[in-house]
């Protein structure tokens, strides 16, 4: 039975409380009569989310928290008090984040990029929003030129820093930003390249022949958008196609150069058509 993750386990018998459930191991948990299904037999199998509640207690829920055990997540904080703040995690129960876990004084109402974990002198699941120590770059898990899953984490004088596959800090250089992103968006990204130190720089465009055909296709749905016409050329101004498109003008170019040898546009000196 794993604290803060979701476990399936088995209705074993029902109380004036809710009903218990079992795992393999023969260990058991509550499930509030407020979470109980309508209809359920006994050995049934449930997915549940273990926590424990205000008196320290395993309980069950078969609401999803917004974070689980070892994710990193954008949570509000709903309240300041003397030990330190709690969040807003989707369950009954706030996640509590010490004043020591706190990269930033957090203040009531503020949006936070925090990491649970289950502190091992309490044994209770908590938050911090010191993400950077729950990330290492020693062994890399992740190539050159790889697809990996990001979530925004703080902005640096060069670009953005990204956790990159829950496991590795990378970095958004602002010149590779072609839209508006924030703390805690979950995006997609590339592996642009693997500096010394194992410094990871990550691109949100694809490289290099991997990107004409989606960028081709972002130009086409916006030609059908605009009747078929787009003010716009290979002289045009790179933060004009940065605004319309949302792509450098390097970009622009192989994907208009791949549109037109396929003869989906025509390139006039007023802009492109669609053929």
């Amino acid at each position: 039975m794993e604290l803060g993750q979701i476990n399936t386990l088995e209705i074993l018998r029902e109380t004036d409380h809710g009903v218990y459930l079992i795992d393999d191991e023969d260990n058991e948990v509550l499930l509030p009569n407020r979470y109980v299904p309508s209809e359920f037999k006994i050995w049934d199998k449930i997915d549940v989310f273990i926590y424990l509640d205000n008196e320290e207690r395993l309980v069950a829920t078969t609401d999803i928290p917004y974070i689980k055990r070892n994710e990193f997540a954008l949570l509000r904080c709903n309240q300041v008090t003397d030990f330190g703040a709690f969040l807003d995690w989707g369950l009954v129960k706030e996640l509590f984040c010490p004043f020591k876990e706190q990269a930033f004084k957090m203040k009531p109402g503020g949006w936070y990029l925090v990491h649970c974990y289950l502190d091992e002198k309490t044994e209770r699941l908590v938050a911090s929003s010191k993400t950077n120590r729950f990330l290492d770059n020693k062994e890399l898990t992740v190539e050159q030129f790889q697809e990996v899953d990001l979530i925004v984490s703080h902005p640096s004088d060069i670009g953005w820093n990204v956790i990159v596959n829950k496991k590795h800090i990378g970095l958004i250089y602002k010149d590779n930003i072609y839209r508006d992103i924030s703390v805690g968006d979950k995006l997609k990204g590339i592996v642009k390249k693997i500096r010394p130190g194992n410094k990871l720089d990550i691109t949100l465009e694809k490289i290099g022949y991997r990107n004409i055909e989606p960028n081709a296709q972002r130009i086409l749905k916006e030609l059908e958008d605009n009747s078929g016409f787009l003010n716009l050329t290979d002289k045009s101004n790179p933060e004009l196609i940065k605004d319309t498109l949302q792509m450098s003008k390097k970009n622009f170019k192989k994907a208009i150069g791949s549109l037109y040898k396929q003869r989906q546009i025509e390139i006039k000196p007023d802009g492109i058509y669609l053929v």
